[in-house]
């Protein structure tokens, strides 16, 4: 989103529009854009800052740190002010400072009851809750059967504090 200077009216405009999921360059993790950034913002001038004021939402497809099973969840920002300082140039790229919006919003440990509600398949929403978010039973502590297949964790000895001292007195008795 490319905002002219010159061409910005004092009184401010309205900009309405979207912003191709590629501009989130998130490869690498497992948070995938699968929509594009949505934006209706009110721009104006205060001397040397430019504020954006309206709403942004940008929905992305997740992992659940509690299940690993990905889920969706949109970011929607109903009313959202961003100040940008102005430098030089006759033209502002807000594009990158919308961008930081949404990703500031994103869950830092993702879990799939945060997510959007379901849908039937069809385009629809199933329910107004987000899916339940289901552990695989093997991997729960509580009544596990031993069969199941996966290795416990080593369990840790607490040190002794007295360990070291303990070792002197005794080369002190030899």
């Amino acid at each position: 989103m490319q905002i002219d200077l010159a061409d910005l009216p004092e009184n401010g405009k309205q900009f309405d529009g979207e912003i191709p999921p590629e501009i989130f360059d998130i490869t690498g993790t497992d948070i995938i854009s699968v929509s594009p950034l949505h934006y209706s913002l009110f721009v104006q001038r205060f001397d040397t800052e430019l504020l954006l004021t309206g709403s942004i939402q940008a929905s992305f497809q997740l992992t659940c740190q509690r299940s690993l099973h990905p889920f969706s969840k949109t970011i929607s920002m109903p009313n959202v002010a961003i100040s940008i300082e102005l430098g030089a140039d006759g033209f502002v790229e807000a594009g990158q400072h919308i961008r930081e919006e949404i990703l500031l919003e994103l869950p830092t440990i993702p879990r799939c009851e945060d997510g959007d509600p379901e849908t039937d398949g069809k385009g629809g929403k199933s329910g107004t809750t987000p899916g339940k978010c289901e552990i695989d039973p093997k991997y729960l502590a509580v009544d596990k059967p031993l069969e199941d297949g996966v290795d416990n964790a080593r369990a840790q000895e607490k040190p002794n504090p007295w360990a070291a001292l303990d070792a002197l007195d005794s080369q002190d008795n030899s």
